[in-house]
C-alpha cells in the first residue's frame, strides 16, 4: 500500500491481468466496463494494481495513467495468499503463473486485510478486471 493514498472519495483499487501484449484500448474498454458494472466512477479509484510480472505492460500502465493513479505490483506469493478470499480462484491460472487469480488478487493486496472485493472477475478477449474497497471502518 506504499504508493496508494485512500480517502473518503478513493476507496477502491482496480486489479487487472492481461495477456502480454494486450491493447491498450482493449483494457481501458474492459477498465471502464468494471467501474460501471460496480457502480463506482474513476474519481472513486486509489489504484490500479497486478502482478509483478506485468510491470511494464503497456495496457496497466495506461489505464493507470488515464485514471491518474498509481500502478503497484505484487509477486506471486503475496498474489497467493489472497487466495481464501477469491470469488473466481482459477486452477488454470496457478498452473500459467502460479497464484489462483490475478485481477481480484491484486486488488485485495493492494488494499490489505481490511479489503472488499466489490466486484469478481470479469473478462475481455484477453485480460480480467476486478474491483475491491477498502472496508468503513478504514475511510
Amino acid at each position: 500500500m506504499s504508493d496508494i493514498y485512500f480517502d473518503g472519495a478513493r476507496r477502491h483499487v482496480l486489479g487487472l491481468g492481461c495477456e502480454r501484449g494486450t491493447p491498450p484500448a482493449e483494457m481501458l474498454a474492459l477498465a471502464n466496463a468494471a467501474l460501471k458494472a460496480a457502480g463506482i466512477g474513476g474519481p472513486e479509484l486509489a489504484a490500479v494494481a497486478s502482478i509483478d510480472s506485468r510491470g511494464q505492460e503497456a495496457a496497466i500502465l495506461a489505464v493507470a495513467a488515464h485514471f491518474a493513479v498509481p500502478a503497484v505490483f505484487f509477486d506471486v506469493a503475496r498474489l497467493e495468499q489472497e487466495t481464501p478470499r477469491l470469488k473466481n480462484p482459477s486452477a488454470i491460472v496457478f498452473a500459467r503463473v502460479g497464484c489462483h487469480g490475478v485481477a481480484e488478487s491484486a486488488a485485495l493486496a493492494a488494499i490489505g486485510a481490511d479489503a472488499e472485493l466489490v466486484l469478481g472477475k470479469i473478462k475481455s478477449a484477453h485480460a480480467t478486471a476486478a474491483i475491491a474497497r477498502i472496508g468503513l471502518q478504514k475511510a
